[in-house]
């Protein structure tokens, strides 16, 4: 704002400079002594034909002739006072009031036509582009005021017109999308952002998201495959499994909606008020069932490390589900990248490892959890392990890996 001003200042001073110019650099030569000059040229044209004439023998008057000829050359020189009044005039009482004019014009038409508060308010919201978008990011961002919504889409598409390959911005563009169910602005702010970094899982999971919103099956279909990865992903996020929930249900798969229902509930524990929301979601799905088998239960495995332990990071996460007694052999099992801690995974009957065997059918089990430092499963010594007490189908365990193989 401070540069526009000084623009403007530039320019009204430059127009004063146009219109003083010309009084300033006033010649001289007033319309007397042009006059005056022109009458001397006359004159003296005048002179050279009556010597010619007379030459020529075609007057016998002409000293007479001369002497009328400078007598008119004398009564048209300017006087005096003529000179006087014209050079009186003082021009800065011209340049002085034009000037004042110009600013004042300037400045009151710009004032009435030119929206002065409406830049000033835009400058304003992108200030507090910062401020508003924390607060969108939050978990409590959907109590943005209506206002605030209107702000931060301002301030975020004024943003993104100057760095188009922002994926941040994109991304909270499309989080407004979705607060406002505007679907086309969801997902088209949302596909930059996953254009840009199709590896983020928090622009994975704002795309898929916006998907779902959409009626085109195949921007569905997309979704799911989004959702997919991140589970892949090991990004254990409410909000992935209730969007697979919600799908599934949607899609009449009963089976598959309580089994991330469940999962749901694992992770956010009898604790959590959304539990028994949860709970009617389940039964009401299996109604829905009537007499068909529910989905497998799985089992939610919540990991820390020891503060002695110090793994490699190309190391690998190896979760195996066990009989309460221990068995060596698992019953089910999965390998992930080895990711940060305290981290939780899930596991289910896609991960069973014996053949007619689901982890869903164990009454009992116990859990272990291995840190594969060379990434063969057959070599254990040097890897970091844990493993849980003995737990009901249903109930969540923890593993704190703690100890190592010798």
């Amino acid at each position: 704002m401070t540069l526009f001003w000084i623009a403007s200042i530039i320019l009204v001073a430059l127009s004063g400079v146009l219109i003083a110019l010309p009084f300033i650099n006033r010649k001289e030569n007033t319309d007397e002594a042009l006059r005056d000059e022109l009458n001397k040229a006359l004159y003296k044209d005048r002179l050279t034909e009556l010597e010619v004439e007379a030459e020529e023998g075609l007057m016998d008057d002409q000293q007479e002739l001369i002497a009328d000829l400078k007598q008119s050359l004398l009564d048209d020189i300017p006087t005096e006072a003529q000179t006087k009044v014209e050079s009186s005039i003082n021009p800065w009482l011209v340049i002085v009031p034009s000037m004042l004019l110009t600013v004042i014009m300037s400045y009151g038409l710009y004032f009435k036509f030119g929206a002065a508060d409406d830049v000033m308010e835009w400058q304003q919201v992108n200030d507090n582009l910062p401020a508003l978008s924390k607060k969108l990011m939050s978990p409590e961002g959907a109590a943005l005021s209506e206002d605030e919504m209107r702000d931060l889409t301002l301030a975020l598409r004024t943003r993104l017109h100057n760095q188009p390959k922002d994926a941040t911005g994109w991304l909270l563009l499309g989080r407004i999308g979705l607060a406002n169910r505007d679907v086309d602005t969801a997902i088209g702010a949302m596909n930059k952002a996953y254009k840009l970094e199709s590896d983020n899982p928090d622009v994975m999971l704002g795309y898929a998201q916006a998907l779902m919103l959409s009626q085109d099956d195949v921007d569905q279909d997309k979704a799911r495959s989004i959702l997919g990865k991140l589970v892949q992903k090991n990004y254990m996020d409410v909000r992935v499994f209730s969007l697979l929930a919600f799908d599934a249900y949607e899609r009449k798969d009963f089976a598959a909606a309580v089994r991330y229902w469940s999962i749901m509930q694992q992770m956010i524990g009898p604790q959590d008020e959304r539990y028994q929301m949860l709970d009617r979601s389940i039964d009401n799905a299996k109604k829905q069932m009537g007499d068909k088998a529910v989905a497998g239960a799985s089992v939610s495995v919540a990991i820390s490390l020891a503060e002695t332990v110090k793994a490699n990071p190309d190391a690998s996460l190896i979760v195996s589900v066990h009989t309460a007694d221990g068995a060596p052999m698992p019953v089910a099992a999965a390998r992930y990248p080895l990711g940060s801690f305290p981290r939780t995974v899930v596991l289910d009957d896609s991960n069973s490892m014996m053949q007619g065997r689901k982890l869903s059918e164990l009454e009992d089990y116990m859990v272990r959890v291995r840190i594969d430092e060379d990434g063969n499963v057959a070599t254990s010594q040097g890897d970091w392990f844990g493993e849980s007490q003995s737990a009901k189908m249903g109930e969540s365990v923890a593993v704190i890996v703690d100890r190592q193989y010798q």
